[in-house]
């Protein structure tokens, strides 16, 4: 077989929820030379992780050609179209302009795969909704979930980060991300706070990882300001290229955050982790990898988490070591 496209849209956590589709293709087809097509920050993290061969961007204007009827495609993206065996489009095309502007640009073997997860699936997680368009190339998915190691480079930037840290590389951390892409998402950085001093004060060799992207950048002070005022230990590692920031999440032994794209990242980099959901289904939307654990909020509030419930599973986790349980959902 040739080479083959992958056309992906989306945030972070959309994309990951992808990367078990590409890890599949990989696996099976090891001689197709495999790209995508998508946003630059988020797909250097499957080139890092060498499931890809090369990427490019999708936000580029000429591009914008494809979603119009009967018009002029330029020569240059029909050329690299058609440069690929087989097509997979994630992308919303609901009058099938795109679809058909790819197949005169002479691709011949097209597969739409789902913009949208499916929620009344309870029993298809989204990483199987978005891996069942390879299911027509035979290729069938049978664990929802994508390992991640990086390349050199990568983790050459992150030993540097740690190297201008106070504690240096080999403290013990836990990392927090107390953001995500949505605020409705997020617990109070009140209950984080409390979490992070009792387990602190059980264990004072513990430093935190806090983490940072773009949806947290205006907030991320006030957070650290309380860690401050509660005398937590901590290292901020903010708005990293994903790839440094994942080999940064593998040096630590425990994760927490929320359903959120970088908690899709750490559960991919293999760290035991503790997520709160509140409204969204965990059985569709959380990281099915081992090591996870999911705290749903009662009625999809996260304000009546307890952050005792939150120390404890975190504190297990800990305990758990290397002989973690497996995340069952629901």
């Amino acid at each position: 077989m040739g080479k083959i496209l992958f056309i992906r849209g989306g945030a972070v956590g959309d994309f990951i929820l992808t990367l078990p589709a590409i890890q599949l293709v990989r696996q099976h087809l090891p001689s197709a030379g495999i790209e995508v097509l998508g946003y630059t920050p988020i797909t250097r993290l499957a080139q890092a992780a060498r499931l890809v061969d090369a990427t490019r961007s999708i936000e580029y204007g000429p591009l914008s050609s494809f979603f119009v009827p009967g018009s002029t495609l330029p020569k240059e993206l029909v050329d690299y179209f058609a440069g690929f065996s087989v097509v997979f489009s994630y992308l919303y095309d609901p009058d099938d302009y795109f679809a058909e502007n790819l197949c005169r640009s002479g691709v011949k073997t097209l597969f739409a795969g789902p913009h949208r997860i499916d929620e009344s699936l309870a029993d298809q997680s989204a990483a199987r909704q978005l891996a069942k368009p390879l299911e027509q190339l035979a290729l069938y998915l049978e664990d929802p979930f994508v390992h991640l190691s990086f390349d050199d480079a990568s983790i050459a930037e992150a030993d540097r980060f740690l190297d201008t840290t106070p504690s240096g590389a080999e403290i013990r951390r836990i990392a927090i991300h107390p953001g995500s892409g949505s605020p409705r998402k997020n617990w109070s950085f009140e209950g984080w706070v409390k979490v992070a001093l009792q387990l602190y004060s059980d264990d004072p060799t513990l430093r935190f990882l806090i983490t940072a992207g773009e949806a947290e950048e205006r907030v991320i002070g006030e957070f650290v300001a309380l860690l401050d005022a509660a005398g937590v230990p901590y290292d901020l590692a903010s708005q990293l290229p994903l790839p440094v920031l994942g080999s940064l999440l593998q040096r630590c032994r425990l994760y927490l955050g929320h359903d959120s794209g970088i908690s899709h990242l750490a559960a991919a980099c293999g760290v035991p982790s503790v997520l709160l959901f509140g409204k969204t289904d965990p059985a569709i939307w959380a990281p099915q990898n081992p090591k996870v654990s999911v705290i749903r909020a009662p009625e999809g509030d996260l304000s009546q988490i307890d952050p005792k419930a939150v120390t404890a599973a975190a504190s297990r986790r800990l305990a758990e070591g290397s002989d973690p349980k497996t995340f069952s959902p629901p």
